[in-house]
């Protein structure tokens, strides 16, 4: 008797796992952040991120609504993934003014440094309607209120004011952005941050007595 009268079951290929609505978000942001790498923030549409990841569109503006909402979400992932590093290592830090400007310098540094040069596209993208800009401003507040009080039992008298922070912020900017463009070193941005950052602090506390 032929055994065709006995096939064998067909092979069947298992469902795909549906992703949750945190592992979604999780990939489109990770493809969303690859195709800046590739191909700038320029070709970075609700659109092409569908296709990049192989989803509907319907599933990216489910998520992102609008390409400012999808920059935004880059930028507040980056600051996250900044915010995340810092704080570990404040709290592994001494308690001295050293120790605690190199954490922060090197956090900043380190962070944009891993995300290459993407960050910055994102961050003049960020500059070109008001809404965006407000979004940075509101992210740099809370970075510069974690200096202020990381850096404060150093600075004495009235703490450090606003325009050394924002100082601050802008060589740590500047210094980061040419370490991840090749311009500098990681280490050199780090070793001049850390010395602007010591030099500030050094600054308001000669200043309060």
């Amino acid at each position: 008797m032929s055994s065709d009268l006995n096939p064998s079951p067909p092979e069947t290929t298992p469902p795909r796992r549906r992703l949750t609505r945190e592992d979604r978000l999780r990939q489109l942001l990770d493809v969303a952040w690859q195709l800046v790498r590739e191909e700038g923030t320029e070709a970075l549409t609700l659109g092409r991120l569908a296709e990049q990841a192989g989803v509907t569109k319907p599933v990216v503006y489910d998520h992102f609504s609008t390409r400012p909402g999808l920059l935004a979400a880059l930028y507040q992932d980056f600051d996250q993934r900044q915010t995340a590093v810092m704080d570990a290592a404040l709290a592994r830090s001494d308690a001295t003014l050293d120790s605690r400007a190199r954490v922060i310098a090197a956090s900043y540094v380190a962070c944009v440094s891993l995300q290459g040069r993407e960050i910055p596209g994102v961050i003049a993208a960020l500059a070109s309607s008001p809404e965006l800009a407000q979004i940075k401003g509101e992210y740099e507040a809370i970075f510069i209120e974690k200096c202020r009080h990381a850096l404060a039992p150093f600075a004495a008298g009235n703490g450090i004011g606003n325009a050394s922070l924002r100082a601050m912020l802008g060589a740590a900017e500047a210094l980061s952005h040419a370490a991840a463009n090749g311009e500098l070193s990681a280490l050199q941005a780090e070793d001049e941050l850390f010395e602007i950052i010591r030099a500030l602090v050094q600054r308001s506390a000669a200043g309060s007595q």
